[in-house]
């Protein structure tokens, strides 16, 4: 049966790990196959047939719900339902829509939408809404956080931009929402946001601050909803019962342990579906009812039994569950303490239990981490150690009674305002040890390094005594300091990061490091932040010898500042330092400046005569054993002009198109003088300025250019000095992700 169980999960894991899916006559194929397998007692194989039929049809169904290609792009007038618990962040409104219907065409079933400055939206209501339609995807950058993959996962087939809109009908069975109001509107003393996230699994009211903090101390678990909380709550809803029993105070007509099973499971069910059914969720409440229907049999259950269930439970119910990093985590935690305390002879005294259980977690989540390309939180064991106890004892009783009893006057909210100074207290002990240990965020890794590093967090899981667990700390070093690889001398290695509408590129040599601009930054939405600085850190960039602005504008110089809090940086040059913000000091550029770094050639030029931020560009041209590349900023074709009379006008193989491919620049005068084989574009899929123009793109194909557009191929990774074509990330294929051709 174990077997059978084993491979099921198996065939039900196979397709997330394959680059296209099979055609849907093999999908329909399989299950037959496997049938016909089963007299021959091969339940093995037909479990995996049956199990990577399912999950293969799932994906599929939801890969047909995607928006449609000829309306990418479009704005539709549509009606539909508000779902989940609708966002209002930093004067952006995100919610779910169901039930889309347009009056010509067909909309997928789930959409998320953002309205910029819009309205309070609640969940149940129903909207009339024009909206700029999007089909699923995300910035794709090195061994970054893949949001389509978790947009298909959430089964959204659409995402969108909201123009205008009227409420059509109120809100409607939105218990919920409703209960987030209650929670949001009384008095939980600056802390309302922080009880919605615990009680309800809603972290939309969490501050970047507060995620920071989670974040950095490896707690987030703790506030957006546990299964540890579930397991909490249908424990103490057992206890009760057997304790009432134990004194007589359980009726005798009602048999106290179906009781007690059955209270204790309904317990959890409804804290699940109060917090939102998510995955971690999913897989409390399954280990708890079969924990409670074996204890109601008098049976002894093993502890990787009911994991192996829940496992294939989850996955059964939502194929698509894997794509989350949530799914893996919450499993692979609790596979650790089942690893680490199942079958240890002898017992730990409670303290000697608790602090290694953290310590253990830690050790054994660190891999998978690594392999989510999420980050590590060095202080996770302490802060854990202290606030574990702290939210599931503490403060967890009082949130969910004050939620529960807001009916009554005064005692709901005098609970609640007590869970919020408890939760306040949490934060500021907390925000102490992040400040003093911020999250790490390694660098990619070798898979050899990989597998090495795992093999030592298995050895030391295992009991003292056990031959080779020595090993396990060198091997599990070796994922903090993997052996480094340096650069050839004479060569420069390229980044064009995938920042949406705006600019970042990275160039590397052998011992130096080069930011050009950093990435845009609109209102609160900070991209240095949020992409470039991770993804330099996943580079293994340690510092930048120059970080170079092209000029001031927000979508090439917004991010510079997160930038600079975030990698140390030598020398800042702007061809427009008076624009910068105040903190962040610039030089002014140089025409003609030039210099050399391991037999890398750099060169600077700027029109003197600008008018604008746009023709102040600082333009850089990088050679590389006789390659060129140039980045041109934002120039203009008045610009080119005058930059065709200097001494960049030579053949230029790599050329970053100007001002994102707008039609006022990639004057045909220039692509004749530079002569390039290859031109980058940074853009953002469906901007509002309609880069790259149609008639610069057909003055590309008539110059027969190769293409490398940020918003069809994702990052764009090129080593100049080897006269090699660039790599891009979107070609690094995933049935979920459009080919190139495809994608935008």
């Amino acid at each position: 049966m174990r077997t059978g169980m084993m491979a099921l999960a198996v065939g039900l894991l196979a397709p997330v790990f394959m680059p296209a899916l099979p055609p849907v006559w093999l999908m329909l194929l399989m299950p037959v196959v496997a049938l016909m397998l089963l007299p021959f007692r091969s339940y093995p194989l037909a479990c995996v047939l049956f199990g990577f039929a399912w999950s293969s049809v799932a994906a599929q169904w939801a890969l047909d719900d995607r928006l449609a290609l000829k309306l990418d792009g479009e704005t539709r007038w549509l009606e539909g339902r508000v779902v989940g618990l609708p966002q209002d962040r930093e004067g952006v409104v995100r919610f779910e829509l169901v039930d889309a219907r347009s009056r010509h065409e067909k909309l997928p079933a789930r959409m998320r939408l953002a309205w910029y400055a819009g309205p309070a939206v609640n969940s149940g209501e129903r909207w009339r809404l024009a909206v700029k339609l999007k089909r699923p995807g995300g910035l794709r950058n090195p061994d970054a956080f893949d949001f389509e993959a978790w947009l298909l996962a959430q089964r959204i087939g659409a995402t969108g931009t909201i123009k205008d809109g009227q409420r059509l009908s109120e809100a409607r069975w939105a218990w919920r929402d409703s209960i987030r109001q209650r929670l949001l509107g009384v008095d939980a003393q600056g802390r309302n946001g922080a009880l919605a996230a615990l009680v309800l699994g809603d972290g939309s009211g969490l501050s970047r601050e507060d995620w920071q903090i989670l974040q950095d101390t490896g707690t987030v678990h703790l506030l957006v909803i546990s299964g540890q909380h579930i397991g909490l709550l249908a424990a103490v809803m057992y206890l009760l019962v057997a304790g009432l029993a134990r004194y007589g105070l359980w009726p005798l007509r009602w048999p106290w342990l179906p009781w007690a099973c059955g209270l204790a499971f309904a317990a959890a069910l409804g804290y699940g579906l109060l917090a939102g059914f998510d995955v971690p969720v999913q897989r409390a409440c399954v280990m708890v009812g079969l924990v409670l229907l074996w204890r109601l049999r008098f049976r002894h259950l093993g502890a990787w039994w009911p994991l192996l269930l829940a496992f294939n439970g989850v996955l059964l119910l939502d194929p698509l569950a894997s794509l989350r990093p949530g799914f893996w985590l919450s499993f692979a935690a609790v596979a650790v303490l089942i690893f680490t305390f199942g079958g240890r002879l002898g017992a730990w005294r409670w303290w000697q239990t608790w602090t290694r259980a953290q310590w253990l977690i830690a050790i054994g989540l660190c891999p998978v981490l690594l392999a989510l390309n999420l980050p590590i939180s060095v202080s996770g064991p302490l802060a854990n150690l202290l606030a574990v106890p702290w939210v599931s004892l503490v403060v967890l009783p009082p949130a969910l009674l004050g939620t529960l009893l807001l009916p009554l006057p005064y005692v709901g909210e005098g609970l609640l305002w007590l869970a919020g100074g408890l939760i306040d207290w949490l934060f500021r002990g907390l925000a102490v040890i992040a400040g003093q240990w911020p999250a790490w965020i390694p660098g990619s890794l070798p898979i050899g390094v990989w597998l090495l590093g795992s093999l030592g967090a298995v050895l030391l899981l295992l009991p003292r005594g056990v031959p080779l667990r020595p090993l396990g700390w060198p091997l599990l070093l070796l994922l903090a300091l993997p052996p480094r690889e340096r650069l050839t001398e004479g060569i420069a290695d390229v980044w064009q990061l995938d920042v949406g509408q705006g600019l970042a590129i990275l160039i590397r040599t052998r011992h130096h490091t080069l930011l050009y601009d950093a990435g845009p930054r609109f209102g609160e939405f900070d991209i240095g932040e949020r992409v470039v600085v991770p993804a330099l850190r996943k580079l293994r960039v340690e510092k930048l010898d120059m970080m170079l602005l092209s000029h001031a504008d927000a979508d090439h110089a917004g991010g510079a500042l997160a930038v600079s809090r975030g990698l140390p940086v030598d020398r800042v040059i702007s061809g427009d330092p008076e624009g910068l913000p105040q903190q962040l000091s610039a030089a002014a550029c140089e025409s003609g400046q030039q210099w050399q770094w391991d037999g890398v050639s750099f060169q600077l030029w700027q029109w003197a005569a600008a008018h604008d931020s746009n023709q102040r560009s600082c333009v850089l041209q990088i050679e590389a054993n006789g390659e060129r590349l140039l980045l041109t900023g934002d120039i203009d074709s008045h610009a080119e002009r005058v930059l065709l009379d200097g001494p960049l006008a030579v053949p230029t193989p790599w050329l970053q198109a100007p001002h994102h491919g707008s039609r006022s620049s990639s004057s045909m005068a220039l692509l004749k003088a530079l002569q390039p084989h290859s031109v980058l574009i940074s853009r953002g899929h469906g901007n509002s300025f309609g880069h790259p123009h149609p008639t610069v793109l057909a003055r590309y194909r008539k110059q027969q250019l190769r293409i490398y557009d940020s918003a069809e191929h994702g990052a764009i990774h090129l080593q100049l000095g080897t006269f090699q074509p660039a790599h891009t990330l979107r070609h690094q294929r995933r049935f979920w992700r459009d080919p190139p051709a495809l994608a935008r």
